[in-house]
């Protein structure tokens, strides 16, 4: 955790309130990019960075991504020398954010940000493609619009499907483009069941047609190699058990126990 630790002593950790020190915000906006054309950016730049994320358990970054001189775009940068070790988790967590991303394109939803492995200034972690979102807004601030509902019913299902433990109201992003997006994904792919979400709403309700086809294209098509690789065997059968168990279910999960939230909620 040496390189994290150092690279951290010389950034800054950012406000999420530029007014909280009358300093320009670090937050770039940005045209949206097509998927293909964000990792070839996040596959090629060079990684520059601005300061740490505040409210974050692990080593994470904000950095600027320059490609023949200009800025396309931002990323988050989460070195695995900065991961705090957990008794009830694997480590690594930074593959689990890259297979998050691999799960939702496969899934065909899209709500994570473009994500890869690459080696940046602390080390080998993961890189995912900024969001320019509205930062205001969450899960509970956007649940009464039912134009969100379609986009939440997803990621809810992703989440049962990739066992996220931690899905708060505010690792649900709305993008300045409008579209909802699944971040902080690290926390899942466990073998054992242990899902917690702050999405409960639709518990017991029937699985929208757009579910349907993404499980069922996952079962047809099994795990892609690229996911296949960051998981355990055990990982990868789980994965697919709960695929096929939401599916044969027909029904958004519901939680019996009452338990199965994060903490802190947002």
């Amino acid at each position: 955790m040496a390189a994290a630790v150092s690279m951290a002593a010389e950034t800054t950790v950012l406000s999420d309130n530029a007014d909280d020190d009358h300093s320009e915000s670090p937050f770039r906006s940005r045209e949206p990019l097509a998927t293909e054309e964000a990792l070839a950016i996040l596959r090629t730049a060079q990684i520059h960075p601005l300061g740490q994320m505040p409210y974050s358990s692990n080593a994470t970054f904000l950095v600027d991504l320059e490609l023949d001189g200009e800025i396309p775009a931002q990323a988050i940068y989460k070195p695995e020398a900065g991961e705090q070790p957990l008794w009830d988790f694997p480590g690594s967590l930074y593959r689990r954010e890259v297979g998050a991303f691999l799960l939702s394109e496969q899934l065909g939803w899209g709500h994570v940000p473009p994500t890869v492995i690459a080696e940046g200034p602390a080390g080998v972690g993961s890189l995912q493609l900024f969001i320019p979102a509205i930062f205001d807004e969450h899960y509970f601030t956007l649940l009464d619009d039912e134009q969100y509902h379609r986009g939440f019913k997803e990621i809810c299902a992703f989440d049962f499907v990739a066992n996220n433990t931690d899905r708060k109201a505010g690792h649900i992003l709305l993008g300045e483009d409008g579209e909802l997006w699944a971040i902080d994904n690290g926390l899942s792919f466990h073998q054992e069941f242990k899902l917690r979400t702050v999405i409960w709403d639709f518990a017991g309700d029937d699985l929208s047609n757009e579910v349907r086809d993404g499980l069922s294209a996952l079962l047809d098509e099994g795990l892609g190699d690229d996911l296949a690789e960051l998981l355990t065997p055990f990982e990868r059968d789980a994965v697919v058990t709960r695929a096929r168990s939401m599916l044969h279910a027909g029904l958004y999960p519901t939680d019996p126990t009452g338990r199965r939230y994060p903490w802190p909620m947002v």
